[in-house]
């Protein structure tokens, strides 16, 4: 089958975005939260950067447990500094485009499954989980983070189109 085209420029063009609004996150305040049931700053940015290795993930295997029956608990990342954040996301695009890249359309349209504890999340064919839990969550999650860098006072790069920071 020919290879698919089609989700490479949304993907390249969200990453290209996403990347630069965390490298804008603050260093000194990875515990800034904006009400106490929202996550901290640091694990949101952290959370960001993790997003794309589910598109590898799709694109590799036939599912995914988040918490494998009989493992112990995966520890809670800890934010130790931006950069780290964006090494960490640079790391994980690279993964999740190479994955893109390399796959065909049938494979995108195979039917893959999110797990937790051995039972079934979701099954969805690939196309829709980069679609839906990848891009879209990233978008969601990101839009969070403009919030929380507006409301510390961190200029915001344009996102869509200009910000009231970016003067255009």
């Amino acid at each position: 089958m020919r290879k698919p085209t089609a989700l490479l420029p949304d993907f390249d063009r969200e990453m290209a975005t996403t990347r630069a609004l965390l490298e804008r996150v603050p260093e000194d305040r990875p515990d800034w939260r904006p009400h106490p049931k929202s996550t901290p700053l640091g694990l949101l940015a952290l959370h960001i950067a993790r997003l794309p290795w589910l598109a590898a993930q799709a694109l590799r295997t036939p599912e995914l447990d988040i918490s494998p029956p009989g493992e112990p608990p995966r520890p809670m990342p800890t934010f130790t500094s931006t950069a780290a954040v964006l090494e960490a996301f640079d790391a994980n695009v690279r993964e999740a485009r190479d994955a893109l890249v390399a796959a065909t359309e049938e494979e995108l349209l195979t039917p893959w499954s999110l797990k937790k504890g051995g039972q079934v999340l979701y099954t969805l064919p690939r196309a829709d989980v980069l679609r839906l839990f990848v891009l879209n969550h990233l978008i969601h999650h990101r839009g969070q983070l403009s919030v929380y860098l507006r409301l510390n006072d961190v200029p915001l790069p344009p996102i869509y189109g200009p910000t009231a920071d970016t003067g255009d």
